[in-house]
């Protein structure tokens, strides 16, 4: 009777340790979105104010608490938009070296000449924070104008022309650069066209003259580490 007694006892043991197993395996194959090392997005939504960001910091607050609450809180996050003036700053300086993936771990570009050049960013791959596909050209409404402040090589504008509504500060009279994020539109400029950062400038800086080009005020954000 013992040793009936433990050698039941050792097969329940057995069962227990390959459910546990089992129980692993099945989190492991179900583990979030957060774990795909996203590196890049688009933000879901926008401050609220039209091209007034609250300047570089504000908008790089936005892409930091989006991503914090996508689970990817402890890597540090820039929005790519360039400056002007005294100082300008260029977007492709403060975003990282890559490479950057994005909510379904797909790698969008390597390195920074891949992303100013022949990357993989389009409407199926450049999605959200939540891993959603960002309405594009032929959509209701249309959301494909992202905000860059930026040339085609992710370097800052010079001259006068406003071309960042005041850095990110101005809210009605104005105007920011523009990137297809779908890679199509109506630009008659077959390149500017289908560029993701510099497509054509905005028909002001409020929430209504964005909205008027296809823009709900949204930015690319990337992980700098």
């Amino acid at each position: 009777m013992t040793r009936l007694k433990s050698g039941l006892a050792a097969s329940i043991a057995l069962v227990v340790a390959g459910c546990s197993g089992m129980s692993q395996t099945s989190s492991s194959a179900m583990a979030p979105a957060s774990s795909t090392g996203m590196s890049f997005f688009i933000t879901s939504t926008a401050p609220g104010k039209g091209g007034d960001l609250g300047g570089l910091a504000g908008a790089d607050r936005h892409c930091q608490a989006l991503a914090a609450a996508a689970g990817q809180g402890g890597k540090t996050w820039h929005a790519y938009l360039s400056t002007q003036g005294a100082g300008a700053v260029n977007a492709r300086d403060r975003i990282g070296k890559g490479p950057w993936r994005n909510a379904k771990g797909v790698v969008v570009a390597n390195n920074l000449d891949e992303l100013h050049g022949t990357n993989n960013l389009g409407k199926q791959t450049s999605l959200t924070e939540k891993g959603d596909v960002v309405n594009g050209s032929g959509d209701t409404p249309n959301r494909h104008d992202i905000l860059t402040g930026s040339r085609p090589d992710g370097t800052a504008f010079t001259g006068t022309d406003d071309m960042t509504c005041g850095n990110y500060t101005k809210s009605g009279d104005g105007a920011v650069m523009l990137g297809h994020h779908d890679r199509k539109g109506t630009n008659p400029d077959p390149v500017a066209n289908v560029s993701w950062n510099a497509s054509h400038k905005s028909a002001g800086c409020s929430v209504d003259a964005l909205a008027k080009t296809g823009s709900a005020g949204y930015l690319y954000c990337f992980a700098t580490n």
